[in-house]
């Protein structure tokens, strides 16, 4: 069997085709992280797709935000699939179970490790050498510590303690255990571009809980025989292999992540933040190679594979998580009072109680999805009364028209004009002395039209002759040139302009490449917000790197 993992970065990854790109691992358990779609958002080409059957996790609180979601191919259907590590979200009768002691948190802190949609558990059946054996695969996206949110430190440090609990409970069930996905951390300096450059890189809580969850790899000083003796005492380690590391103790600029705001993917200047953990004895018995995939874009990480010997027996039907079953993809008929369930306004996500946690599938559906104090936005309008329909369709026509009229396109000096009046002679024929002494009515256009063919004829010519002297009166006052129509075309001259609006800066030379610099504005809170400045417009990469981004930084001075 073959396992895949990659933080996709938004779904829009899978923009082109999503078969095509699953096909093209050629793996049997595909898992990808930050989805960044919500349930009432996900499409059905998405959540269904030929050959495969799939389990999300959504973000309940935020859209566009987290999510993962486990492919798993026909061929390798899974016994048991559950959403969440706390056993919150699972309805009864299909949770994997082994939920421990849950860290000892309050139902208010479980409810809000979940609620963001980082995790789905998937348990398989295999043949292995020591016969029918369980695998559980969870998939997981770790929260980011965000420097300027201290409370997110204490909820990534919370995430990693429920996961371990977890982890090490299904595998003390008798079950295999495979923890993969994005975790946030790179783990020992060799996973990192720069630690150098990192103020206390061994001190850091997300690294300190890596040496706690994991075991001691050869890299640290340990050969294969010692970490057979360290599994038989899980206090001097943790319970779990970095499978990477195993296969590849030393290789360096190995990095899975890369920031795309500062291009840092063309030097290889990132982390290895994605993995794919196992317990010891799987990894001992039945892992035939890893390795991550660079050269696969599409996002700011790359997928990371592992390659089993053992093969995966296939569930005859699928859990009641998989997507096949959402009433929205399984082309049922839903009755009317499907959508009209009354809810009670005391009853809310937000507020974080167990009672009113959402399902995830059949039994939150209505709670999740149709419930309008969850959303925050009422579903139900009064309808509004004759008069007030009527003022409607008044305002819906004016608005009309002045959209209408906005998106006419015409030059820049049409602002400038005065208003041309057109001059509309009542009857008979009048030379263009008598013409100028008529305005524009608001009836002129059907004035024209009902007068003699011979009247709208000589009308329309001396319309024409009025406003070809006006626009030439006011050309000669502009340029000196014979063409005066042709100026009248091109307007005011560019220098003019320039005096009005002034542009960027011109950038200047990197002291270092002798090259064109990058025009960037700050955008962080504080006193430097707003302003600009100019960089190196190569790379990010390291110091060492002639190829990189020097230290060149200019600010823009104001007023230019």
């Amino acid at each position: 069997m073959k396992i895949v993992t990659w933080n996709i970065n938004g779904i829009r990854t899978f923009k082109n085709g999503i078969k095509k790109i699953l096909d093209s691992f050629d793996a049997d358990i595909i898992c990808v992280q930050e989805t960044k779609v919500t349930r009432d958002l996900l499409d059905e080409k998405t959540a269904i797709v030929d050959d495969y059957n799939s389990y999300f996790s959504f973000s309940r609180g935020r859209g566009g935000y987290s999510g993962v979601a486990t492919y798993c191919k026909d061929t390798a259907t899974p016994f048991l699939a559950e959403e969440g590590l706390t056993g919150l979200l699972a309805n009864q009768g299909e949770a994997v179970g082994c939920y421990s002691d849950q860290v000892e948190m309050s139902s208010e802190e479980l409810l809000a490790l979940d609620n963001e949609g980082r995790a789905v558990i998937t348990q398989h059946h295999f043949i292995g050498t020591d016969g029918p054996q369980k695998l559980t695969v969870i998939n997981v996206y770790c929260p980011r510590a965000d420097p300027d949110k201290p409370e997110r430190k204490q909820y990534k440090l919370q995430f990693y303690r429920l996961l371990q609990c977890r982890a090490e409970a299904i595998l003390s069930s008798g079950s295999h255990v495979i923890v993969l996905g994005d975790v946030n951390t790179s783990h020992r300096p060799i996973d990192h571009c720069d630690p150098d450059d990192v103020d206390n890189f061994e001190d850091n809580p997300g690294r300190k809980w890596l040496d706690h969850f994991l075991f001691e790899t050869a890299e640290n000083g340990n050969t294969e025989d010692e970490l057979a003796d360290i599994s038989q005492n899980s206090a001097t380690g943790g319970k779990f292999v970095d499978s990477f590391r195993h296969f590849h103790p030393k290789r360096s600029n190995a990095f899975t992540c890369w920031s795309t705001l500062t291009g840092a993917r063309q030097t290889n200047y990132g982390t290895r933040i994605d993995y794919i953990f196992s317990d010891l004895h799987l990894v001992e018995k039945n892992f035939i190679g890893v390795d991550i995939m660079p050269e696969v874009e599409g996002s700011d990480h790359c997928p990371v594979w592992a390659q089993l010997s053992c093969k995966l027996q296939s569930s005859p039907k699928c859990p009641p998580l998989c997507t096949r079953y959402m009433p929205e993809f399984t082309g049922r008929q839903q009755k009317l009072s499907r959508f009209l369930v009354k809810v009670p306004e005391k009853q809310s996500i937000a507020k974080g109680s167990v009672e009113s946690l959402p399902g995830s599938q059949d039994a939150g559906e209505i709670q999740e999805n149709l419930n309008p104090i969850v959303q925050g936005n009422s579903v139900a309008k009064k309808r509004p009364t004759d008069r007030e329909a009527d003022t409607n369709v008044h305002k819906a026509k004016r608005t009309k028209q002045t959209k209408t009229e906005s998106n006419a396109k015409g030059s820049l000096l049409a602002f400038f004009k005065p208003k041309q009046t057109p001059l509309i002679p009542s009857s008979g024929n009048l030379d263009p002395k008598q013409a100028e002494s008529f305005q524009d009515g608001p009836n002129s256009e059907s004035d024209i039209k009902s007068c003699p063919s011979d009247v709208q004829k000589e009308t329309n010519l001396s319309k024409v002759t009025v406003m070809e002297n006006k626009n030439q009166d006011e050309v000669e006052g502009e340029s000196t040139s014979t063409d005066k129509s042709k100026n009248c075309k091109k307007g005011p001259s560019t220098g003019f302009w320039k005096t009005v609006l002034h542009g960027p800066p011109p950038p200047p030379l990197c002291k270092l490449h002798n090259e064109p610099c990058v025009l960037r504005t700050v955008k962080k809170a504080g006193p430097n917000l707003g302003r600009q400045f100019f960089v190196c417009a190569r790379p990010q990469g390291h110091a060492s790197n002639p190829q990189a981004r020097c230290n060149f930084f200019s600010w823009v001075e104001k007023g230019k």
